[in-house]
């Protein structure tokens, strides 16, 4: 999903200036469902390349064409000895030079499933992952999301987002003394919503400033299908 909301980007470059701002706890829309695990993504790179037409010589008039499929495997074929053949294989040589090859990548699949209460197009929602340790109340890990929604009203949408931050970046010894205990208290919710009509509504102890360099971090690239960024 390409990150075409027009609120959005101004909101990046000029966060209170083209915007009715809201401060409050009744947020228009709530999460219904939440789930995370761990996931293991592969990344690769793809490269298209150009292919040049074959240029018309005396081997690819039809009678020369017809006998040279009836060649011995692994001859030579006469398009390779032209200059468009020759630049082919050149083009095709730089295009696999960039493709990028990354190994695989352990990390955590973030999933919230979001309902739509009020009467406006919710554009924007950023999601937050509360993470509580049960064995240690003062550990606790939040990890924020932001997401081009673009739900209707009345709408349920699921939205999912890859990172490679999980609930904890350290843990105590208390938690790993009992395997089949739950490490955490988990809880989903959504701080902050932009609508079609320009306007933000927000949880009122939620500071747009403490994730504002997040945000322009993880809008500073194109956004290819994804719906979700970390920040």
């Amino acid at each position: 999903m390409r990150l075409s909301s027009s609120a959005f980007l101004l909101l990046v470059l000029t966060p209170a200036v083209s915007f009715t701002q809201q401060k409050s706890d009744a947020l228009s829309v709530s999460v219904v469902a939440f789930e995370w695990k761990s996931e293991r993504r592969s990344f690769t790179g793809s490269a298209e390349t150009a292919v040049a037409v074959p240029q018309m010589i005396p081997e690819n008039r039809n009678f020369q064409r017809a006998a040279r499929a009836q060649q011995t495997p692994g001859a030579q074929d006469p398009n390779d000895q032209t200059i468009d053949g020759r630049s082919s294989a050149i083009e095709k040589n730089v295009q696999e030079s960039r493709k990028r090859k990354a190994e695989p990548v352990n990390g955590f699949a973030y999933t919230v499933k979001i309902r739509n209460d009020g009467s406006t197009l919710v554009e924007v929602v950023f999601v937050e992952f509360r993470f509580v340790e049960k064995a240690r109340p003062s550990n606790v890990v939040r990890r924020q999301f932001v997401c081009v929604a673009n739900i209707t009203p009345g709408e349920k949408k699921e939205l999912r987002v890859f990172s490679t931050a999980g609930p904890s970046d350290v843990i105590s010894t208390d938690s790993l003394s009992d395997r089949n205990a739950k490490l955490f208290t988990e809880i989903a919710f959504v701080n902050r919503t932009e609508d079609s009509k320009g306007v933000i509504v927000q949880r009122s102890d939620w500071k747009f400033a403490e994730v504002r360099n997040g945000l322009l971090s993880a809008t500073s690239t194109p956004w290819g299908m994804e719906s979700c960024r970390p920040i």
